[in-house]
């Protein structure tokens, strides 16, 4: 990236900026949050959860103390939870070193939970103005086509490769460039069909020159995901709806979850396990995580008394109000609502 490109990136940028709420200050906690929730969600969706979020836990201090129960309901419905969970443990730790704000670097930004080299050099241009660039998905796709690189952008040895290219060449508004170069993927330089003919730098494009730009970037095909069997019991004793939290570590850790075993069971065999007045089948939903895609089985299952097992048992109002469901099972608590 010559000083031309990020000259023109800049001006682009500064006309066309989308108006987003992270950006209407240098907050440093603010563009933290906001860049942890852009992780794995699209920014419409964001911006609601970003504008709740900032108004009940507005700086570092009081995410450090929000109760953890609290603070997984607020971050419901966004997934991946230990982002938010990496986030706490990081405001506890700058709290006991006796700190209120985040650090003003990116080495001393980097060592923090959950703050990889693109969100320490985030937070460090955008909020401090440091001369580093912010590498992601966007930016590795705007980058491969302006050099026409056929380089598997899944090799992080590549990815270290341009960082240290955008790096050298970081000009002195570095957060207002890394902005825009994001911008620029998200808006303009899009995947599949990307709007070269609207593109601020398309004349310094050498994948646009070349023609190649619909078949950058490589990127390794991924591995198929293991699937898994699952079924649901959504268990009714006396208008109350069993549920139980699932272990502190792994997979959907600390959140709560309605009982199940990870196999297909059948509906006759259910009255070996439970005591049973009434059965029906509900809903049937594949989800679909990162490494993993669950196929799951759901039975509504009327008790005529409590398992042995230590379920917590809860009305639907207390579930929904107080206690945070991972979305893998949110469609299970859908199908109970519509028999209210």
């Amino acid at each position: 990236m010559n000083e031309e490109i990020s000259k023109e990136l800049i001006n682009w940028w500064k006309k066309n900026k989308r108006d987003l709420p992270w950006r209407k200050n240098k907050n440093p906690y603010n563009i933290w949050v906001s860049e942890i929730m852009l992780q794995q969600t699209k920014v419409n969706a964001v911006i609601p959860y970003f504008e709740k979020f900032i108004k009940e836990i507005p700086d570092i201090k009081t995410l450090a103390q929000m109760e953890e129960e609290k603070l997984l309901k607020l971050w419901e419905g966004l997934g991946y939870y230990s982002r938010v969970k990496n986030m706490q443990k990081c405001a506890k730790i700058l709290i006991e070193e006796g700190k209120v704000a985040l650090p003003k670097t990116y080495e001393k930004l980097l060592p923090l939970p959950g703050i990889g080299p693109y969100t320490a050099g985030a937070i460090a241009s955008i909020a401090y103005n440091e001369k580093v660039c912010a590498v992601d998905g966007n930016v590795l796709r705007v980058t491969t086509r302006v050099l026409n690189s056929f380089e598997n952008i899944s090799d992080g040895k590549v990815r270290k490769k341009i960082e240290q290219q955008l790096n050298k060449k970081m000009p002195e508004e570095s957060g207002n460039f890394n902005e825009a170069l994001m911008e620029l993927g998200a808006m303009i330089c899009i995947p599949i069909h990307p709007r070269c003919n609207i593109c601020p730098i398309s004349s310094y494009c050498k994948g646009y020159q070349k023609g190649n730009m619909y078949k950058l970037p490589i990127k390794e095909k991924k591995k198929k995901q293991k699937e898994e069997n699952i079924t649901v019991f959504l268990l009714i004793y006396k208008g109350k709806i069993a549920i139980k939290k699932r272990p502190n570590k792994g997979l959907l850790a600390s959140l709560f979850e309605f009982p199940n075993e990870m196999k297909r069971i059948e509906e006759k065999e259910m009255q070996n396990i439970f005591d049973i007045t009434e059965i029906q089948k509900g809903i049937e939903y594949k989800h679909i995580f990162t490494h993993k895609i669950w196929n799951m089985k759901s039975y509504k299952i009327n008790l005529e008394k409590k398992p042995k097992e230590k379920y917590i048992w809860v009305s639907l109002n207390t579930l929904k109000s107080k206690y945070t469901l991972p979305s893998a099972f949110t469609p299970f608590l859908r199908d109970l609502e519509k028999e209210k």
